[in-house]
């Protein structure tokens, strides 16, 4: 087995792991700075609208120009006295897009490039792009988010439970924030690409974080009955126990995603697919990291409010409390009766030896080997 198999392995059973719980304020602090930066840049610096969204023209060079990039966008500014957007694209040809004019306008930009370009202005393609085509899709947009966010936290509620759905929307709309707020940063320009991409994050987000919650549902069952964990400590083992997956399923979509951003747009100069692949990029990122480090521990700071878990809680510290003014453990696990038909490796992922499981009293009334 590898060493990464074995390290999921040994992460699942709870004989190593790091408590991603107990330094959950941390993660708050993080999380709410990079979520303040994101809102400041998106404030001060604002979104970078493409045509499709402000109404514009956009113009389409012969093949094989010999002009470069930049000369041409110095052209088109010049003849349009708007901030224009050059794409060379693969056959050679030019995608010149200029925002908001009008159809004389339009013309008028036509003629004055065909003349800087030294070509003939009926080689050159002129579309004209409404406003009021990019506003229905935002509107779309915008409804779609809203449906899709509804949908979530019913289902969440109704599978699992309400703090569970209270916490996977805090999740969402953290990703969302970042995303967006890391767009304004950096200046991208927000196509209906863009819009595909922060759509489709949701799900890839959510889906790390129903893993997390699944496991945690299944592991807490009948918790009240046993006096071995407190909610916090199952739920930081659930984190652990899917934390390999979590991590190869993202590493393993964020690549071919990276390829396209780095690689696509930056190496090769392919600006079209800068759009959908940052909004991916920084989604899928922070997609996983708001399912480990934000929604999970929010959840056990949920549960651990009520009555019946600060009972819970109260019992185990005192029953620790006894068992270490006795010389003993504080992790000794009791009888199997205490937590129903738990395995009895099933500890606590944290740091340390404390989280192996004592062999005293392992098999204690029954003979060796398979339970009967």
């Amino acid at each position: 087995m590898s060493k990464l198999g074995n390290l999921g392995a040994r992460l699942h059973h709870g004989e190593v792991g790091y408590d991603f719980v107990k330094n959950r304020k941390i993660w708050y602090g993080i999380s709410i700075l990079i979520t303040i930066t994101a809102i400041l840049g998106l404030t001060v610096r604002g979104l970078h609208m493409g045509i499709e969204f402000q109404g514009g023209a956009v113009f389409t060079t012969p093949k094989n120009m010999s002009v470069s990039v930049a000369a041409a966008e110095g052209y088109a500014e010049d003849a349009s006295g708007h901030d224009a957007i050059v794409q060379k694209l693969g056959d050679g040809s030019m995608r010149i897009q200029v925002a908001g004019i009008d159809t004389n306008t339009s013309d008028k930009i036509k003629d004055t490039l065909a003349e800087d370009l030294k070509v003939d202005a009926e080689q050159i393609n002129a579309e004209l792009v409404g406003p009021s085509w990019g506003e229905q899709i935002a509107n779309k947009a915008w409804q779609g988010l809203g449906i899709f966010l509804i949908l979530v936290v019913l289902y969440l509620a109704i599978a699992f439970e309400w703090r569970m759905a209270l916490a996977a929307f805090v999740a969402l709309i953290h990703d969302i924030t970042i995303t967006v707020g890391i767009y304004a940063l950096v200046g991208f320009e927000v196509t209906p690409g863009t819009v595909i991409g922060l759509l489709t994050i949701l799900g890839y987000s959510l889906y790390d974080t129903v893993v997390v919650f699944d496991s945690l549902k299944e592991q807490t069952r009948d918790i009240t009955k046993q006096t071995r964990w407190t909610y916090s400590e199952i739920a930081n083992r659930s984190i652990n126990s899917t934390l390999v997956r979590s991590v190869n399923t993202t590493v393993v979509a964020l690549l071919p995603v990276g390829g396209l951003l780095f690689i696509g747009g930056g190496v090769l100069g392919a600006g079209m697919l800068n759009d959908i692949s940052l909004s991916l990029f920084v989604g899928l990122a922070a997609g996983a990291y708001s399912s480990i480090f934000i929604a999970t521990p929010l959840v056990a700071d949920l549960k651990e409010r009520e009555p019946a878990m600060k009972a819970l809680k109260k019992r185990i510290l005192a029953k620790r409390a006894q068992a270490a003014a006795a010389g003993e453990s504080e992790d000794i696990p009791v009888s199997d009766e205490d937590y129903g038909d738990e395995p009895e490796d099933a500890a606590p992922a944290v740091v340390g030896p404390r989280n192996q499981p004592s062999s005293r009293g392992r098999g204690r009334g029954r003979p060796s080997g398979k339970r009967r």
